[in-house]
């Protein structure tokens, strides 16, 4: 097992961070199966978030971006942060912030995907249906299109 001197658990976060942006949560998880001391853990990412090295609401900003620009949709991008830790307060900044339209995104998906598909086949358009959806798009995006 691991020391769990601060300085040790600091290092391997920041070397976490530096691979790419981390919500608390993740970090928490990460940092816990290699340090058994879950408050020096909590001191230590008190003190990154401090520092500005860790930050729950540039983690979203960045995760929000990389996901619309994979192609999902408002659902799924919410969903994960919130699996990720992010509060619903800063989700809704995210959303907020950077306007993205989503019939425009769904469409692109739907283009992309289906091309030369022939949607008017009640199966090829249930199969279309159920990957928009799990891409996240919501019944309103997903109807447009049809």
């Amino acid at each position: 097992m691991s020391s769990s001197r601060p300085i040790s658990i600091r290092h391997k976060a920041m070397d976490l961070l530096a691979r790419r942006e981390h919500s608390r949560r993740e970090l928490l998880i990460k940092l816990s199966r290699k340090f058994p001391d879950a408050a020096v853990i909590d001191a230590v990412l008190d003190k990154l978030e401090a520092d500005v090295l860790q930050s729950d609401s540039r983690f979203a900003s960045s995760f929000f971006r990389l996901r619309v620009q994979g192609g999902f949709g408002p659902n799924r991008i919410r969903a994960e942060l919130r699996q990720r830790g992010i509060s619903d307060v800063l989700i809704d900044q995210q959303f907020s912030e950077q306007i993205v339209d989503w019939f425009a995104a769904a469409e692109a998906l739907y283009l992309k995907k289906y091309v030369g598909v022939n949607v008017g086949d009640p199966r090829e358009r249930a199969k279309c249906f159920r990957y928009l959806q799990y891409k996240g798009y919501d019944l309103e995006h997903i109807n447009a299109l049809f």
